[in-house]
């Protein structure tokens, strides 16, 4: 039975994609858009929101952006690349949140909050167990509207930065692990991979997502042999099924697990929890089971992690040791490669902010894009995100309900 809540949703969905009776100016079809692209200073985050080509193409189409000074150095991007590119380059950082459209990588700071003005419009990371109460009433006292944009999807409904991001960190984490098995990241002076005549290194992968898929093409591509873990068939069958060839799944099970973890060189922790926490499915007493010398990667440190003995580390000091393992538990692993990782959030942010301007504004592709409109939590102050309302017990309306009143 569907209840009603959800059924008045549904109609609401559909309400909102009827045609609306609107008075429109003749020929207005674009917005010329300001864009602000403030230097991140949360800690580790060294990833920027556009590169010097894509503002070059969003300057050719008659749009403004500011770029804070040194806002890309953390991924080798210069002021001068961006000036030449047709940038503003603020060294008053204020410049940056006075805009129409702020552009971030991580969440606002509460410092950061203070310098935006009223009725603008915010992209940037929603961290859902992080993301402190007081932040959101600062959004929404600002009458601001904000956009997760690991919450947008396409329109395949996949979620494209969440997929990219997860690409990234799949084949870094083989990269750390293959580097912490070396004798010169103080590891048992193992190759990662296999040579003839040499048995290949066992790596364990547990989850069968983005990250994990991408995790299991590095290493097997390496020529390790690897084991694939986690709670759905569906996704070990799909893993599979990407992958294009037969290798070890199982369903997390205790003792499976744990039997696993004994003969493995490397273990890549990329289980992603329903509820936003990832479940501990790696007790302490399965990881003083493992080889001396062996490596874990904790990607799902970010969402809590998904081993018992695992502790956030950070990238100056990315390691400790215990019961032997080698634990790697840093938090946005992405940052590591910020550059690669910031061309790749700026490819899916271009064309992004293009069909904004090509809309007329955020407002007109919220009422049209139903793959946007999910990433937005706060519209014009109103907090329209049920999960953040239910936790933080704030009023929240739900955005199609919203739409459909207009």
């Amino acid at each position: 039975m569907v209840s009603s809540k959800e059924a008045l949703k549904a109609l609401a969905r559909q309400a909102s994609l009827q045609p609306q009776e609107q008075l429109m100016a003749v020929g207005e079809h674009s917005k010329h858009l300001q864009i602000g692209i403030p230097r991140e200073t949360s800690y580790q985050e060294k990833r920027v929101g556009l590169t010097p080509d894509a503002v070059a193409v969003l300057v050719s189409n008659g749009h403004e952006v500011v770029v804070e000074s040194e806002a890309g150095k953390s991924s080798y991007f210069e002021d001068k690349q961006y000036s030449e590119a047709g940038a503003k380059i603020a060294y008053d950082r204020k410049e940056a949140f006075q805009c129409d459209l702020v552009l971030k990588v991580a969440p606002p700071s509460h410092e950061e909050i203070s310098m935006m003005g009223h009725k603008q419009t915010l992209f940037s990371a929603l961290q859902l167990s992080v993301q402190p109460r007081d932040t959101l009433r600062k959004l929404m006292e600002k009458k601001v509207s904000a956009i997760a944009w690991d919450y947008i999807q396409d329109e395949e409904q996949i979620f494209p930065v969440v997929r990219a991001m997860g690409e990234i960190a799949g084949n870094t984490a083989v990269v750390v692990a293959a580097e912490h098995l070396s004798i010169a990241g103080k590891g048992q002076g193992l190759m990662f991979g296999g040579i003839s005549g040499v048995a290949p290194t066992e790596v364990v992968i547990i989850g069968a997502g983005t990250v994990a898929e991408y995790a299991c093409r590095a290493a097997l591509g390496f020529g390790a042999s690897v084991k694939v873990f986690d709670f759905s068939i569906y996704r070990l069958r799909r893993i599979q099924n990407d992958l294009g060839q037969r290798l070890f799944t199982s369903v997390i099970q205790p003792e499976d697990l744990k039997k696993a973890l004994r003969q493995a060189d490397v273990v890549i922790g990329a289980l992603r929890g329903s509820d936003g926490r990832t479940p501990t499915v790696v007790t302490e007493e399965m990881v003083s089971g493992m080889k001396a010398g062996s490596v874990i990667v904790d990607i799902s440190i970010d969402k809590g992690g998904c081993f018992e003995t695992s502790e956030v580390t950070n990238h100056q000091n990315p390691t400790f040791v215990k019961h032997g393992v080698t634990h790697y538990c840093v938090p946005n692993i992405a940052s590591r490669v910020s550059r690669t990782a910031s061309i790749a959030l700026s490819n899916i942010f271009l064309p992004l902010i293009l069909n904004i301007g090509q809309n007329g504004g955020c407002s007109n592709l919220i009422k049209r894009d139903m793959g946007f409109r999910h990433g937005v939590y706060i519209y014009n102050g109103t907090l329209t995100n049920e999960t953040l309302g239910e936790v933080f017990r704030l009023p929240y309306k739900d955005i199609d309900l919203l739409f459909a009143a207009f």
